[in-house]
């Protein structure tokens, strides 16, 4: 009997599509629930949110910017993202970097951002 076949950690099944989906859904959803202070919409709809990556462990690793460089508040959101997206059921860990390039401009926005801000 081999005994380093019985010590090695199991690979993580791959996450189906339908789980991806319906995480995915999800993490938009509590995405959704964090919003910059200063303006009165979301980071999603902000087009805060640069990349979200899910490893079969259901391991979230978030890369999201700020509106600027400067804002207030650059060292309380990523926490905030970490908040919201820790409360989905499966989800192990989470991390969130600010990154900063590219700079955020109001073309990453929504329209519905858009709308509710009045910049159409």
């Amino acid at each position: 009997m081999d005994d380093a076949a019985s010590i090695e950690p199991t690979a993580a099944t791959p996450l189906s599509q339908a789980e991806l989906d319906s995480l995915t859904d999800q993490l938009i959803e509590k995405l959704k629930t964090v919003f910059d202070p200063e303006i009165p919409v979301d980071i999603y709809e902000l087009g805060l949110i640069y990349k979200v990556d899910v490893s079969d462990d259901k391991d979230v690793a978030i890369d999201m910017t700020l509106t600027a460089p400067g804002c207030p508040v650059a060292g309380d959101m990523p926490g905030w993202v970490q908040d919201a997206v820790r409360e989905i059921p499966g989800v192990r860990n989470v991390t969130v970097e600010l990154v900063f390039d590219p700079p955020w401009d109001p073309s990453r926005m929504s329209d519905e951002a858009k709308l509710q801000l009045n910049m159409f």
